[in-house]
């Protein structure tokens, strides 16, 4: 079960790696509108919010490749719950989707990391 958690946890890495492009860099690009279903006025006045929001999904994916690297397993407990409660807020803050896009396989990993045991 070890390998399975080791590969959800990073494809969440990942996952908030590609947040962090596509709300730091890509927002106002035909990619981000596409994306966020957003005029480009709309993402014009949110950009500086984005790109915060974009910081704090880097965050996310730095403790997780940490967690990945060291092998320390409260680490990568840490990072998934707090990736759990970013994907609950902003299914109920912004879009319900953001749930299962974001919330689900970080609790699913969640799981499987507390599953593997101690060394997982």
């Amino acid at each position: 079960m070890k390998p399975v958690s080791t590969l959800l946890v990073a494809f969440v890495a990942l996952e908030h790696l590609g947040f962090l492009v596509l709300e730091m860099f890509l927002w106002t690009s035909p990619t981000g509108l596409r994306v966020f279903g957003m005029t480009a006025e709309q993402a014009a006045s949110a950009a500086v919010l984005a790109a915060n929001q974009g910081l704090y999904n880097g965050f996310l994916a730095a403790g997780l490749f940490w967690g990945l690297i060291s092998g320390q397993r409260a680490v990568k407990v840490f990072f998934l719950t707090c990736v759990v409660v970013a994907g609950i807020v902003g299914a109920y803050t912004a879009k319900s989707s953001i749930l299962f896009v974001q919330g689900l396989p970080a609790a699913v990993g969640l799981c499987l990391v507390l599953l593997t045991g101690k060394e997982g």
